[in-house]
């Protein structure tokens, strides 16, 4: 059996980009922050950020163009991609990305209710809400 399945909660590090390719169908990209803090030996606080590269296809490309922003919370779930290209210096370069299935917007300001998209809404199963302990805080951006 194989398994390749992505879940992250973080915080949108720039505005999602949107495009459409030639047999206009829509793409959309956006990268995830995550924290990490954990004290190490001496006590000491530490934390490190990880970022990652989202890509989105279809009818959630265009939710993602629309509503996320920069600086938002989001649980985000798909699997891992590895593309490569040849660069115009001649050195092959790879990329892994998150392709997206699912993703959930973290609550509003006001303590409104999140919103999400799931593919499997369109299939007309349940999907599963995100709690409170899952929240990331926006000033653990480091930019």
């Amino acid at each position: 059996m194989n398994l390749n399945k992505v879940m992250l909660i973080g915080n949108l590090t720039r505005d999602p980009e949107s495009k459409s390719t030639s047999t206009g169908r829509t793409v959309t990209t956006f990268t995830v922050a995550t924290n990490r803090v954990w004290n190490d030996q001496a006590g000491q606080k530490q934390q490190k950020t990880e970022f990652h590269n989202i890509v989105a296809w279809g009818k959630i490309a265009d939710i993602c163009a629309q509503y996320l922003k920069k600086g938002m919370n989001v649980y985000v779930e798909g699997r891992l991609e590895t593309r490569s290209w040849d660069g115009q210096d001649g050195v092959k370069r790879y990329k892994t990305e998150v392709v997206l299935d699912n993703m959930q917007m973290g609550p509003r300001v006001g303590g409104a209710q999140s919103s999400s998209y799931n593919k499997k809404t369109e299939e007309n199963e349940p999907e599963e809400p995100m709690t409170d302990e899952d929240e990331v805080k926006i000033e653990d951006i480091p930019f």
